[in-house]
């Protein structure tokens, strides 16, 4: 199964980059002996729409132009927060149901649309507060590698 990301915002170079970038190398030499391929990330800038609605729905429409036919997971603080466990077990599942691509979609400054997030399948969150967007993409790296090791019995994630 393809594991994709799709966020609103681009990364600049420093610290968080770098740390995402380490995670998502790992999880990309990890997953593939474990049926999980790295799809990468697809950036799209912030909508400059004048209005908050009109924001949100031009970023839901790149993120179902990205998605389409795709299992959606959403990062939204007001999501579930499932243990690393509970993530990767989801994420196993997919797999074995033969579920072809999972997309993780990171929302800009002002959330997801209302239809985002109606058509997400899982919508998570990295706990209840607001976390900016750079340190979002390391966990949600960090995790998806944390994911591989659990599912393929590596020491990485001890309980």
């Amino acid at each position: 199964m393809r594991i994709s990301v799709h966020a609103v915002g681009r990364m600049k170079a420093g610290p968080e980059r770098e740390l995402a970038e380490r995670y998502f190398s790992r999880f990309s030499k990890s997953g593939p002996a474990i049926g999980l391929d790295f799809g990468g990330v697809s950036e799209i800038a912030e909508s400059r729409a004048r209005s908050l609605d009109e924001r949100r729905r031009e970023e839901a429409a790149a993120l179902e132009a990205h998605g389409r036919d795709a299992v959606l997971f959403l990062l939204d603080e007001r999501g579930k927060n499932p243990t690393s466990e509970e993530l990767s077990a989801r994420i196993g599942r997919l797999r074995d149901d033969g579920r072809k691509h999972l997309v993780f979609a990171i929302g800009g400054p002002d959330g997801h649309d209302a239809s985002s997030r109606a058509a997400a399948d899982t919508i998570l969150s990295f706990g209840a507060q607001t976390w900016p967007h750079q340190l979002v993409r390391v966990m949600l790296a960090e995790q998806l590698y944390r994911a591989s090791t659990i599912l393929s019995g590596h020491p990485y994630h001890r309980s």
